[in-house]
């Protein structure tokens, strides 16, 4: 389905930490978060364990806790939402856009109640949510704004850099991501309480200054070592080279799929420079997706549904207290799309052996 793009540079940048000795909390962190703030546009950035760690200290720093209501997509991955379910929040689910598969900003402020405290917008895919209207609804009610930006890295929205909104912005890097440090994440922002606020919380509690073993805050190990930061610095060496690759590949499925009307591809919006995450295609009349998967997988071919809406999660649906409205686009979406092969250097024999799939697929089930 995926795979990280990795030359000897990164070896050779790994392999040089681990002769150094200092596997942790050192130089290629600092870096790291230097050349991912000047990237992003951002002041500052802080390196941590993981997308769902960055996601949950901006929790943290936006002062959510148990009771608040926090509004979301159900369109996501689950990590969107667990972050302020670990504080004791509560999530409000607003439905989506069916073009961009974002939270859809008209809906938000019909959600908003005494309870409400935050908004955490999602990126879907790599398209930005629209961010301009979520932080104005969010300015007008007093709410902090939380920006998962975890697949959307090298992204634009209206010629800003994804991330760099709201209170604070997280970006993960699974191998599958725009750019891999093995696991890992990163918190942007331009808010230097935040900044402080989340170092602390990744590095235990300690405060800056204090001694090792003091600690001014409950706080947790989401520390980033010093390979993954290593990993990620050379990556951000070939940032746009990534995303232009990932971009090439995409246009040869717009162009393979342009003539058929039983496959939507995915929608742009003009004010939006996409960094592809995943290349998702949404099948359109009564074909059963499951059923399509099932023949793709047959043929060689491996696929992914995206998304199973979190507020049909079975841990959701079994928590104390939760009942969900509706969200009709949401479910119907989750039905019809499909994730396909999709990686940098996927070449146009492939892309074409997989769109034949799809559409023989299509001609079978609907024979």
């Amino acid at each position: 389905m995926a795979s990280a793009d990795l030359d000897q540079t990164d070896v050779d940048a790994v392999l040089e930490v681990v002769r150094s000795g200092r596997l942790t909390m050192g130089s290629q962190t600092e870096e790291f978060e230097r050349v991912t703030a000047e990237y992003c546009g951002s002041r500052y950035a802080v390196a941590v364990s993981s997308g769902t760690a960055a996601l949950h200290l901006l929790t943290i720093a936006a002062g959510i806790t148990a009771g608040d209501e926090v509004i979301t997509s159900p369109f996501s991955f689950v990590a969107s939402t667990n972050c302020f379910l670990y504080e004791g929040g509560h999530p409000k689910f607003v439905d989506i856009e069916p073009d961009t598969y974002c939270m859809d900003p008209q809906l938000i402020e019909a959600a908003i109640g005494p309870k409400t405290k935050a908004i955490v917008g999602v990126d879907v895919f790599g398209h930005p949510a629209d961010w301009d209207h979520i932080i104005d609804i969010a300015r007008r009610h007093d709410l902090r704004v939380i920006v998962d930006s975890c697949e959307s890295l090298g992204s634009e929205y209206k010629g800003r850099k994804t991330g760099s909104m709201g209170d604070g912005g997280a970006f993960a890097y699974f191998p599958n991501k725009q750019i891999t440090t093995g696991e890992g994440g990163m918190i942007v922002t331009n808010d230097k309480d935040v900044y402080a606020v989340c170092r602390s919380l990744r590095n235990q509690g300690r405060d800056e200054s204090g001694p090792w073993l003091e600690h001014v805050r409950l706080g947790y190990n989401y520390r980033m070592d010093e390979l993954s930061a290593a990993l990620g610095v050379k990556q951000m060496q070939r940032i746009e080279e990534f995303i232009a690759k990932r971009r090439t590949v995409a246009e040869m499925y717009d162009r393979a799929f342009s003539a058929d009307p039983r496959i939507r591809t995915p929608k742009v919006q003009p004010h939006v420079r996409m960094s592809y995450f995943v290349y998702v295609v949404e099948l359109q009349g009564q074909i059963r997706r499951d059923a399509v998967m099932r023949k793709m997988l047959e043929r060689g071919i491996p696929t992914r549904g995206y998304f199973s809406p979190i507020h049909l999660q079975p841990y959701l649906q079994n928590r104390p207290g939760f009942s969900p409205a509706g969200c009709p686009v949401t479910e119907r979406v989750s039905q019809k799309t499909i994730a396909l092969p999709f990686h940098n250097n996927l070449s146009e024999d492939e892309v074409r052996t997989v769109a034949g799939v799809l559409r023989q697929s299509l001609d079978e089930l609907s024979a």
